[in-house]
């Protein structure tokens, strides 16, 4: 299992019967998490120094119980090393917002880090071969609030950073701000990830990076919907059309129940490996828990390189 064990600013305390307790900087949450189908002893004397508590609807949906939580903190990420600010460090602006999210996933973390450490080395390896004019292009598909296009920016890459979402891709902004990369080339897109793709292909614009963590279920701005189990197979078979012949990297993250790492290494086998060689590593990512030092799992991912 990929883990992502390197944050100072977050971490799962305990978990039991259907509910994870973090926390975030100062900040105890908790949050109700699927894969915590046990119902063991609480152990940790957070549970009781909760500053808000998501409680999950049986009807669907849910909402968030405040204690003492502002309507916006800040957490910061340290890279493994500096990038193009002179810096290690991200920053991400965290609020309570609708079905229990904060704006961040932590355990992508572990991603993050592969993601700066594959295209930092490509691209110093490109400068002393090609001169200072080098680039590695990345796209950030389904970009969320822009852990990996921070990491991909810090690097030093061109990131295109796609969401369906205007009020997504407006946080981003705000956290590319907080971390120094206001000036950095990111495009920031707001675009069905599908028509984006498509339109690519017919421009001939291809890309040495490419990231995706789409959702389970979603729709674009004009009402696109997506769903994972029917769409993904043909989604890495259009995005394989726009990975350059230098490409470095590909890297799909889900969440998707029922989808394993296997079915991901199937997949990238038979679409990318195939047409562009390289070899593809796929496992579940997690992260650990401080009090019953046990891994909670939280997804899957897969990772395309090129050596």
């Amino acid at each position: 299992m990929i883990v992502a064990d390197r944050w100072n600013d977050y971490e799962v305390l305990d978990c039991t019967d259907g509910e994870k307790l973090e926390r975030w900087d100062r900040y105890i949450l908790l949050r109700p998490d699927p894969q915590v189908i046990w119902k063991t002893k609480r152990r940790s004397k957070e549970w009781k120094k909760l500053n808000a508590h998501y409680h999950r609807s049986s009807r669907g949906g849910g909402e968030w119980e405040f204690f003492d939580l502002p309507e916006e903190w800040t957490i910061k990420y340290h890279l493994p090393e500096e990038g193009i600010t002179g810096s290690d460090e991200v920053t991400f602006n965290l609020k309570p917002f609708s079905f229990k999210h904060t704006g961040v996933f932590p355990e992508q973390a572990a991603n993050w880090d592969y993601i700066f450490t594959t295209i930092k080395n490509e691209l110093e390896k490109r400068r002393k071969e090609k001169g200072d004019n080098a680039e590695v292009k990345a796209l950030n598909l389904f970009a969320y609030t822009g852990g990996a296009t921070l990491a991909a920016a810090m690097a030093g890459a061109k990131v295109a950073h796609l969401d369906a979402s205007k009020g997504m891709v407006g946080w981003a902004k705000e956290n590319a701000m907080s971390s120094g990369l206001g000036d950095a080339p990111i495009r920031w897109l707001v675009d069905d990830c599908v028509k984006f793709v498509e339109r690519e292909i017919r421009r001939g614009n291809k890309y040495d990076v490419i990231i995706m963590d789409p959702p389970s279920y979603g729709r674009g701005p004009k009402g696109e919907i997506w769903k994972m189990e029917s769409s993904i197979y043909d989604f890495i078979k259009l995005t394989e059309q726009i990975l350059s012949d230098d490409a470095v990297l590909y890297l799909i993250n889900m969440y998707t129940t029922g989808l394993s790492p296997a079915v991901l290494d199937y997949m990238i086998s038979e679409e990318i490996i195939r047409k562009h060689g390289g070899e593809v590593h796929c496992e579940d990512i997690g992260l650990p828990v401080r009090d019953t030092g046990l891994i909670l799992p939280c997804g899957s991912t897969a990772r395309w390189t090129k050596s």
